[in-house]
């Protein structure tokens, strides 16, 4: 097997693409630390909504547990080739008082509603601070594309 010739896209491009992405797939790596049990990863379905990301879980879950002790998280979409990782801080909010537009955009990408749910489940919201996206060694150079929750300037075209 030989590798794929990888051409290095330019900031404006992995920014569409990580814009892209975020708003199409489904599940996100999502990690967390509790400062006394240490780190935590699960998958969890999420949506973007233009500004920040969404993933719900159980009320009682060591997600939930760890982002009430460091609201500091890290995300991850799952490809290892077309990295996309973003950092912020994670808000929680109880299922039944998520906003209404965010908590139906979730519902009707998923087909679930944890409003619904007998068992308490809550929302998580990460407004990024840091997004990062790559594909390979040529694209190490330069993969910060948000910084400090700004996305970064691109040339014009």
């Amino acid at each position: 097997m030989q590798p794929a010739e990888i051409i290095r896209r330019d900031a404006a491009e992995r920014r569409r693409d990580a814009l892209e992405r975020l708003g199409a797939e489904r599940d996100m790596w999502v990690s967390t630390a509790h400062p006394e049990h240490g780190p935590h990863q699960v998958p969890l379905w999420f949506l973007w909504d233009g500004q920040a990301v969404w993933m719900c879980t159980g009320a009682g879950s060591a997600t939930a547990r760890n982002v009430r002790e460091e609201p500091r998280v890290r995300l991850a979409l799952p490809d290892t080739f077309d990295v996309v990782l973003l950092q912020g801080d994670a808000e929680c909010c109880p299922a039944r008082e998520v906003p209404q537009d965010a908590a139906d955009a979730f519902a009707g990408k998923f087909g679930w509603d944890p409003r619904t749910e007998e068992a308490p489940f809550v929302y998580l919201r990460v407004a990024p601070r840091t997004v990062r996206a790559w594909r390979g060694e040529p694209e190490l150079r330069g993969r910060v594309v948000m910084r400090d929750g700004v996305w970064l300037p691109v040339a014009p075209a």
